[in-house]
């Protein structure tokens, strides 16, 4: 039997059963279409979350304090090693370093802001005029924070789309008296909209002098100290030295955590890849089970085909061509399957898409090859008992359908 022979019976036979057929395509697409959409839920969240920290600027280096380590419990360190809190001299210190751009102490909190009769909560961040240039933010109005000395800010603020929205609506916010607390302050700028990102809605928050948020929240720490390199080469050296000042001004202790944006990417890439092998594996195991489907389908038309395989012996078939004619049939249903399947997710990728246009919901190439090649390999494999079962019958027994 020529190839085109073979293709051509191993067709008329696959959709002489139209519902048989269309079971085992059914089943081999939702295999398929599982893996697809999955993967592209993985891959889309590890994206999301890669964007999400890269809008926070870029060659960052972030000292929290507190000591992060693993280590046991000892009675005279709880005793002698108390750590210290960071404070606006400590983040005045870190300007000194060679391998820093820029330094932005962050102290947060919440507060009410009232105007015009109208009040609502907010979230507080205080900062300093670097702030803006180190998260590569955007001004729709006015000015940031003015420069000057950290401990003397200004009675100025920097209000979020949304807050100027609705405490202003329509009429001009820039120049206007706001109470924050029991503080008042100018507003000298309207940050761009920007939307939510990393938990935070940067449209809500009101920016202030750092100065004038610890008055305001009675506090003379920091929350952060975001700290900018050179470039990507001088992170490390940053880091290095950011340490250094740090432990030199809290006498000899190192009792801050130092962390630097490429490590906090890389964690995140590594939890998230393997969130997404492991719904591609959950995935893959219904195109195991659409296999056996396969396997059991196969095994009753080979049942049902009896006398077919005995008369097509007795013409001279071997048993070489009977196990490629249901191998090739097998194959054929299985890459059925697995193409619906693909457009099938594909569909449902770009409905994800469409519903949250802000989650890159793509499916990896590996994980559409694998999937495609899972289940062509899935549908062989599964096939070969079939096949060959057909392959071993007696061709009297077989036009006898015995």
């Amino acid at each position: 039997m020529r190839s085109p022979d073979l293709i051509r019976f191993a067709r008329d036979a696959a959709t002489g059963n139209p519902l048989r057929a269309s079971l085992l395509v059914l089943a081999m697409a939702i295999g398929v279409a599982a893996v697809v959409v999955l993967t592209a839920l993985g891959d889309g969240a590890r994206r999301y979350v890669m964007n999400e920290f890269a809008s926070l600027g870029s060659n960052l280096v972030i000292v929290l304090p507190g000591r992060s380590q693993t280590g046991g419990f000892s009675p005279g360190n709880a005793i002698t090693n108390t750590p210290r809190d960071l404070t606006i001299d400590d983040a005045q210190a870190l300007q000194r370093a060679s391998a820093v751009s820029r330094v932005a102490p962050l102290v947060i909190g919440t507060s009410e802001i009232s105007a015009g009769g109208k009040l609502r909560e907010v979230m507080v961040a205080g900062t300093s005029s670097q702030y803006l240039e180190l998260r590569h933010m955007a001004l729709a109005q006015g000015r940031f924070l003015a420069p000057g000395d950290w401990r003397r800010g200004a009675s100025e603020a920097v209000i979020g789309a949304t807050v100027r929205d609705e405490l202003f609506g329509s009429a001009p916010s820039l120049g206007q008296l706001v109470r924050i607390g029991d503080r008042r302050v100018r507003i000298v700028g309207v940050l761009a909209s920007s939307g939510q990102g990393l938990g935070m809605n940067t449209d809500e928050l009101v920016f202030v002098p750092v100065s004038l948020a610890q008055a305001l929240f009675n506090s003379n720490t920091l929350f952060r100290i975001l700290v900018e390199a050179h470039g990507r080469d001088s992170i490390e050296l940053a880091k290095t030295q950011v340490a250094d000042i740090i432990r030199l001004r809290h006498e000899g202790e190192q009792d801050v955590t130092v962390i630097t944006q490429d490590a906090v990417l890389a964690t995140f890439d590594r939890l998230l890849g393997a969130l997404t092998l492991g719904v591609a594996g959950i995935a893959a195991i219904s195109l195991a089970v659409a296999g056996i489907l396969v396997m059991n389908v196969m095994l009753v038309s080979v049942t049902q085909r009896t006398a077919e395989i005995g008369l097509l012996k007795a013409l001279g078939a071997t048993s070489g061509a009977i196990r490629r004619v249901f191998l090739t049939e097998a194959t054929m249903l299985s890459l059925t399957g697995a193409l619906v399947g693909y457009v099938l997710g594909q569909i449902g990728a770009a409905v994800i898409r469409q519903l949250y246009p802000q989650f890159p919901a793509y499916p990896p190439d590996w994980a559409v090859l694998a999937g495609l090649g899972t289940a062509l390999v899935t549908g062989i494999l599964f096939g070969v008992l079939p096949a060959r079962r057909a392959a071993r019958m007696n061709p009297v027994q077989a036009l006898s359908k015995r």
